[in-house]
Order: C-alpha cells, then sequence, then structure tokens
C-alpha cells in the first residue's frame, strides 16, 4: 500500500508545477458511534473525527489526499466549493469518479488554483452526508497578496447543519421506496447538539468565523447574543464589509465574518435555528470570553421571520471590487456586466410521482445515474452511456420522466442562468467547477424584462446560490473551465431524487492545456472497467 501511495506521489509531482506547496493527508474512512443529539448513532468518522478534520491550505497548493475507504460499502468525497481547474476527474461524485471500494484506498490530487476563502467538503455517495463525512476547507491568500482587514487574533470553523436521529441507511431505504423524508430532528454546531460546543475568545480582540451549512434541507440562520456579525467573505470573494445582526445561510453555502469580542466578559449564546419552516430547529453554542465572569444568560436571540428580510440581506452581499482576490488584482478587474452573454438557460424545479414513486426533477428530467461515471464513459468515448442533450435549455411542460441527463455547452462560452421555482419552498442549488455571479433574485416569474433588475456592477460570486420560495434567481457565468460539472439542488433528498444533471463544458481541441490528462491512479468501473489511463 504504502508503495502505491508513494508511485501516485511521484506521478503527481510530474503534473503540477515546482512552485506550489504540496499539502499531504492520510484518511481512513470508517463507521463509529456517535451521539450528536443525545441518542447512539452510526456515524462516518475519518480519522476518528466528527465532523472530519479541517483542511487547512493557501492559494494555489497542492492537496494530496489519501482516501482509505474502511466501510462495508463503496464511498466517495466531494470538495463543495474548490473548482478542480481543468479536472474535473478529482470531483468526487458520481458522475466523475469511480466509487473506492470497501477496503481500497483512492488519492486525490487538488490544487485550489487561483483561489481563497471558506469551503466544506462531504460524502456524496448514498444518503452518506446524513451520518457525517464532512469538515471545513480554509484557502488562505498567499502572504505577499493584501487582505482587506487586518490578520484576526483566530479562525475558527463552524460547521452547522439540520440532522436526523434516523440512521442514514434508514432513511435511504424510505427514499428508495419513493416516500419524503419526515421533519429533521434537531440543528447540529460542529457535530454537536444544543450548548455542545464553546468557542473561546479574549476581549478586546477580533475572530474569523468560518461558517458552513452543511445540512440536509434547511436554511439557518446564524447570531450571537450581543454582538454583531462584519460579513468579509462569501465562498471565495472578498465582499463589502456589511455589518449584521444575523446571517440566513443557505444549505451548502459558506460564509466568513468578524466578530469583535466588545462586551462585558462573561458567556453568550451563539444560536442557530432553521428559517422558512412551520416547525423551527434551535441550537445555540456558547461564546466564552477567557476571562468571563458568569456562565450564559438571558433569553436566547430571536432570529427574523421575514421572507422580505431575507432577500433584502442576500441583495446587500456585495463583491468588493477594490480588494484583492486570489492575485493581486482587484476583484472588480472583470467587468462581467459588459460581456455579452450567448445563451440563456432556465431551469425550473419540480416534484411530482413517477411510475407510484416521489421523484424531484430539473426541466422535467429526473436524473438517474449511469453504469459508468460519465467523465470515463467521455473520455473513452464509450456510448450508450448518456446522450448530450437530454435535458433541455428551457422548462417543457412535460411530465416528469428518468434519463441520465447531460447539457453540452461550450468552452468559453458566456452563459445566463436562471433558477426558477414554482414551489412553495426554499431550494439551494450548487454549481461544481465554477463560481459564477448572483446577478438578480426576485419574486414571481421571471420574463426578460427581469434583467432591468440585474446588478451588472458588483454581484456576489459565488457557487452555490438560493432560490426563495415562488421566486427566481439569475446568476452569469463565464465557462473556462473544461469538464463535466454536477449541477445540483442542495436539498440532499431531492439531489438523491433526481433534482440534478451534469454540465459538459467541452473544448473540441482536446489539449492539455484546457484539461489535464486523466489520472494515471484513476479508479476504472463500469464499462470502463479494465481499460487503461497510461498515455
Amino acid at each position: 500500500m504504502l508503495l502505491k501511495f508513494l508511485a501516485v506521489i511521484v506521478l503527481v509531482l510530474g503534473l503540477v508545477s515546482a512552485e506550489d506547496p504540496y499539502r499531504f493527508f492520510d484518511w481512513n474512512v470508517t463507521y463509529g458511534d456517535i451521539y450528536p443529539l443525545g441518542v447512539r448513532q452510526q456515524g462516518i468518522l475519518i480519522n476518528g473525527q466528527f465532523p472530519g478534520p479541517e483542511i487547512f491550505s493557501v492559494t494555489n497548493d497542492n492537496l494530496i489526499i489519501n482516501v482509505h475507504n474502511s466501510l462495508p460499502e463503496p464511498f466517495l468525497i466531494s470538495w463543495n466549493g474548490v473548482q478542480q481547474r481543468r479536472n474535473s476527474y478529482q470531483d468526487g461524485v458520481y458522475g466523475t469518479t469511480c466509487a473506492i471500494p470497501p477496503g481500497q484506498n483512492f488519492t486525490y490530487t487538488l490544487q485550489v488554483k487561483d483561489q481563497i476563502g471558506s469551503f466544506y467538503y462531504f460524502p456524496s455517495l448514498a444518503f452518506h452526508k446524513a451520518a457525517g463525512g464532512f469538515g471545513a476547507i480554509k484557502i488562505l491568500s498567499r502572504p505577499l497578496i493584501p487582505v482587506p482587514f487586518p490578520e484576526p487574533a483566530g479562525d475558527y470553523s463552524i460547521l452547522i447543519g439540520d440532522w436526523y436521529k434516523t440512521d442514514h441507511k434508514v432513511l435511504k431505504t424510505i427514499l428508495d421506496r419513493g416516500h419524503r423524508l419526515p421533519f429533521p430532528d434537531g440543528v447540529l454546531i460542529n457535530g454537536r447538539g444544543p450548548s455542545g460546543t464553546t468557542f473561546t475568545f479574549e476581549q478586546g480582540k477580533t475572530y474569523r468565523l468560518r461558517i458552513s451549512n452543511v445540512g440536509l434541507q434547511n436554511s439557518l440562520n446564524f447570531r450571537i447574543q450581543g454582538h454583531t456579525l462584519k460579513l468579509v467573505e462569501v465562498e471565495g470573494t472578498h465582499t463589502l464589509q456589511t455589518t449584521y445582526d444575523s446571517l440566513d445561510i443557505h444549505v451548502g453555502q459558506s460564509y466568513s465574518v468578524l466578530v469583535t469580542a466588545d462586551q462585558a466578559p462573561q458567556d453568550y449564546y451563539i444560536a442557530v435555528s432553521t428559517r422558512f419552516t412551520s416547525t423551527v430547529l434551535n441550537s445555540t453554542a456558547i461564546f466564552h470570553y477567557s476571562n468571563s465572569a458568569s456562565q450564559v444568560s438571558g433569553p436566547i436571540p430571536g432570529a427574523p421571520t421575514q421572507t422580505d428580510w431575507s432577500i433584502s440581506q442576500a441583495r446587500s452581499i456585495r463583491t468588493n471590487l477594490t480588494a484583492s482576490g486570489p492575485r493581486p488584482n482587484p476583484q472588480g478587474s472583470y467587468h462581467y456586466g459588459l460581456v455579452n452573454v450567448s445563451r440563456t438557460i432556465r431551469l425550473e424545479s419540480s416534484a411530482a410521482q413517477v411510475s407510484g414513486k416521489q421523484r424531484y426533477a430539473v426541466n422535467s428530467v429526473s436524473f438517474i445515474p449511469a453504469d459508468t461515471p460519465l467523465k470515463l464513459a467521455d473520455h473513452f468515448k464509450i456510448d450508450g452511456v448518456f446522450k448530450v442533450g437530454s435535458i433541455s435549455d428551457n422548462p417543457t411542460g412535460q411530465s416528469m420522466y428518468l434519463d441520465t441527463s447531460v447539457m453540452g455547452a461550450d468552452f468559453r462560452a458566456f452563459v445566463e442562468i436562471v433558477f426558477e421555482n414554482k414551489e412553495n419552498i426554499m431550494q439551494s442549488f450548487h454549481l461544481d467547477g465554477y463560481a459564477f455571479w448572483v446577478v438578480g433574485m426576485d419574486g414571481g416569474k421571471w420574463t426578460p424584462a427581469s434583467r432591468n433588475e440585474y446588478n451588472l456592477r458588483d454581484a456576489v460570486s459565488r457557487s452555490t446560490t438560493q432560490v426563495y420560495p415562488m421566486s427566481w434567481t439569475a446568476i452569469y457565468i463565464a465557462l473556462d473551465n473544461v469538464g463535466m460539472w454536477n449541477v445540483r439542488s442542495e436539498f440532499w433528498a431531492r439531489q438523491y431524487l433526481g433534482q440534478q444533471f451534469y454540465l459538459r463544458v467541452y473544448s473540441p481541441v482536446e489539449s492539455p492545456r484546457d484539461e489535464y490528462p486523466i489520472p494515471r491512479n484513476a479508479l476504472l468501473c463500469g464499462r470502463a472497467a479494465g481499460r487503461t489511463t497510461s498515455p
């Protein structure tokens, strides 16, 4: 095993530039007992930890992550927000990567190329995400790149999310039988229930909190008793530094805030609660002053209840145009609002019964996995696995049906995508491989006239966006990353039951300048089994 791992490292060193540092991780994935809501559950642990270990990195670092699957079933990890530039083979979803068989390992080779910010990783197969296996990813700026705020006294990752007491295999069985899941049982903060986690702060100092919603379906509101939150970064973009009393963080999203310990030295509540739900789930952690004179007291601060409040906050989150991103040039130097849109794609989500079972769809197509990862079928030119164009650019009005939906797109196209939500629920969508500009959102039906409302100057750039009930959200994307990229609902039961598809960004040149060759250590499965990855 060690010789195999070293051989992979030798191959990796030949693929990336010598000046970019390496960070090595060796992870063992196991089941183990966890008690996040006070009852014993079978959790997914990484090196015995729940949540998993944090990945600390700097822009352009090469991350070599050797994952040993000690579960009795196949397993994959995906990297939410890490763009995998020219390298969708490493994305860790079933459309790109063969699952790691039980008792075997796979070494991911990631480069956080031209990225900064706050992200997370998670298990992408089956319904493993409901058992754990997730953790935080920090990408710091390189030392010579200016950051638009003083270095904080500390930097905490906070993973929040709704949670079930029910075993993840039981939840999966409910979905497989065509039923909807019940409402979750609670909310976790770094894998613990109410008042189970404490963060320590020194009075008078400012700290950075990186907050990610790693849950299964619900938007969450985050707030700290007696303190304000200064937003500074969203999924790799430095933002205008607006101060809020609380933040709505939708499922799949990540935010960085600065918090100053400027109150009387005692303990305070960190409060997290579900939004847009008839039943409100609450959880707390402790904001502890190192010189605290008393324990936490007083009422837990309440969350806002209006949808309009949330939409107004979302519109107020904007890019800091003068700040440097991962490179020294200002984030506003690319004028996305002046680029001609070459294509408009409208994506309508829906829920329906298909053959008596609950399914979810995009533009009437409910995704079903093929027997071979789509990226491997594309590379080896295996016919019959998928068909480009099997999902329309626009809502069709057809009855829902099952297919392995793949949408084709041209490398370097500049595209407008409108997510249309005609349902009375909150939704959240993610695109692997990219950050996009969230140029507009509003209630009602999108029309071409809606473009008059777009923010074409300083819209925030991110990889996950919310879509409010009975509303639409519009994004712009520069398709500059060749590969097979997952577009999915972050409402995890909906993703599992079909509300996703793949965007195939293709260059006919097929040059290594546009896309790395298939990794030599790539696992081969399905109809790709027995083929070779050698050039």
